[in-house]
């Protein structure tokens, strides 16, 4: 199997190691940190044994964490290679640097892949030399967990540079999500985006409280959400289908669209204090890890149910 070097140690490169090195790949886990690496192949562990007990795994915790190494060298990470995920903090020129530097070392027919949420490709590639090998591939925390991956070329990214991503990507388990062209926010983060500020906008007019918002979606739409999309979610709600749907409720979307409350602005400081003092009233910041665990064993939970009910038909 390919080798896959993962820069960066932090929760989405701890939750990539896991993908590829369950996928049977072997992983260079890179960090400069060798505490940052002792930690991480703690979380790591403790997230294999609990795949293993939902039943998510189909070989014993240990042979997935032996594909695993911790490495502080990134010539070592790189070494063999034939992939490497970036994972770094959402920095412009920290990203330049470190692409041009992984251009030096890897290999020529190596893809160079960035997890990046907020920056192209395009700006963080265009001064590197093997740039046609260089593309997005921006996953939902915690990738080893929610499978969708958006896979974002720049204008001058080789056409085999997406296909070979998205081919591994598919073998790894992950469902590719792949776009045409650049778009700011790619395409989840879009959608979320707008569902986030009219959620903020909502609680901010005084319309609903934080709790409410999220029971609409917790207990209402995201219900469907879990196995469906917007788009045939829209489709299954009128029996004539999307286009019946877009011809009585499309103008209703519309005029709610274009209403001054949902006119692009900043979130009100105000409103920023009273969303977050009423979230750490239920989770105060001394449990938010444990709540992140909580969250990644109730998706686990989710993606077994759904694995059963997909086998039963």
């Amino acid at each position: 199997m390919e080798n896959i070097a993962v820069i960066g140690a932090g929760a989405i490169g701890r939750a990539w190691a896991i993908v590829f090195a369950r996928a049977a790949h072997p992983v260079a886990l890179y960090s400069r940190s060798a505490s940052t690496l002792s930690a991480a192949a703690g979380l790591i562990s403790a997230s294999v044994e609990s795949l293993r007990e939902f039943g998510l795994l189909d070989e014993p915790p240990h042979a997935v964490k032996g594909r695993i190494r911790m490495v502080t060298e990134l010539e070592d990470a790189l070494h063999g290679a034939g992939y490497v995920q970036e994972n770094i903090p959402e920095a412009l020129a920290e990203k330049q640097a470190l692409f041009a530097r992984l251009d030096e070392i890897a290999g020529p027919e190596v893809i160079l892949a960035s997890s990046t949420s907020t920056i192209p490709a395009s700006l963080f590639a265009a001064g590197v030399k093997g740039k046609h090998r260089c593309v997005v591939a921006h996953p939902v925390n915690p990738p080893y967990l929610v499978p969708a991956v958006e896979i974002s070329p720049a204008p001058f990214t080789a056409h085999e540079t997406v296909a070979r991503t998205t081919d591994l990507l598919a073998s790894a388990g992950q469902v590719p999500v792949v776009m045409k062209r650049e778009i700011q926010g790619f395409v989840m983060n879009r959608l979320q985006s707008l569902l986030a500020c009219e959620a903020v906008r909502l609680v901010e007019g005084g319309y609903a409280s934080p709790e409410d918002v999220d029971r609409a979606v917790r207990d209402g739409l995201g219900l469907r959400w879990s196995f469906m999309g917007p788009l045939e979610t829209l489709d299954l709600n009128a029996p004539g289908g999307f286009k019946q749907f877009a011809q009585v409720f499309a103008p209703i979307m519309h005029a709610i669209d274009a209403s001054p409350e949902a006119a692009p602005r900043a979130w009100s400081g105000e409103a920023v204090q009273k969303i977050d003092a009423e979230r750490r009233s239920r989770v105060p910041l001394s449990e938010h890890a444990a709540r992140v665990l909580w969250r990644d064993r109730r998706l686990m939970a989710l993606i077994a149910h759904k694995r059963a009910i997909e086998t039963r038909g």
